[in-house]
């Protein structure tokens, strides 16, 4: 009877073991979708994960023909000259934003550079890279362009040459492995940008302390640089291999 019953114990409890894992599986959500509560709060999936649907190249009716990789989820700069351009060229999403929460994962190669602009409006015409305000994506250590700038504004999750962020090193994910951005635009003008679920910088769009900012920058002279009412989003190709995945954003209303 004793063996028995400690058949049946142990019965109950990998029956137990297994029903928890299955649930934790079940409740983790798959790459390039939104869990529930995203969809009660408003998100949509900026990338599909599948396809070039919804972007395009910059200045073009057309996703790029070299450049970048879809392949199993997941959105690749291709390793190319390492300069602003790539042999691709940044992508924008096809509609334009005002006001909105975006978030994407990215993964930084040794030495690699990208960006994610928001804003975008190609009115500024340029052979490089788009226009805009730029999240850094950047690997601090080993790109030169994290020495440059002022106060490392040119760091990882900055606003790109305009304000440093203030990111504890204790969140940030090693290179290689993927990390968090999120952008945050609020109706009245009040920008934040977070790294891994922290708050790395604020300011106050259109206000006098930004265009002091940019009249100090290499933005200078882009007129209203990043005052549009609405814009593009867009993903730099800086030559370097760069991945993103989940990216997603939720429309504020004004």
């Amino acid at each position: 009877m004793k063996n028995y019953r400690l058949i049946y114990a142990v019965f109950v409890a990998v029956f137990a073991v297994s029903i928890v894992h299955a649930q934790s599986n079940n409740s983790q959500t798959k790459e390039n979708t939104l869990s529930v509560q995203e969809k009660k709060e408003g998100f949509k999936l900026l990338w599909n994960g599948k396809d070039a649907k919804g972007w395009r190249a910059i200045f073009k009716d057309h996703f790029p023909e070299e450049g970048w990789q879809i392949k199993d989820g997941i959105l690749t700069v291709q390793p190319s000259n390492g300069q602003e351009e790539g042999s691709g060229g940044d992508i924008i999403t096809s509609k334009e934003y005002s006001a909105f929460i975006l978030k994407f994962d990215f993964k930084l190669t040794e030495g690699a550079n990208s960006g994610v602009k928001y804003f975008v409006t190609e009115q500024e015409k340029t052979e490089k890279s788009g226009i805009g305000l730029e999240y850094q994506v950047l690997d601090d250590e080993r790109h030169p362009d994290a020495k440059l700038g002022k106060n490392g504004n040119r760091k990882l999750a900055s606003l790109y040459d305009l304000i440093p962020s203030n990111k504890p090193e204790s969140i940030l994910k090693p290179i290689g492995e993927w990390n968090t951005g999120e952008i945050r635009v609020y109706p009245n003008n009040h920008v934040e940008h977070w790294l891994n679920g922290v708050k790395v910088l604020e300011y106050e769009r259109r206000s006098k302390e930004y265009k002091a900012l940019v009249a100090e920058s290499k933005y200078k002279n882009w007129e209203d640089f990043g005052q549009a009412e609405k814009g593009h989003i867009l993903i730099q190709d800086h030559g370097n291999e760069v991945s993103y995945k989940n990216i997603k954003i939720k429309e504020l209303k004004k």
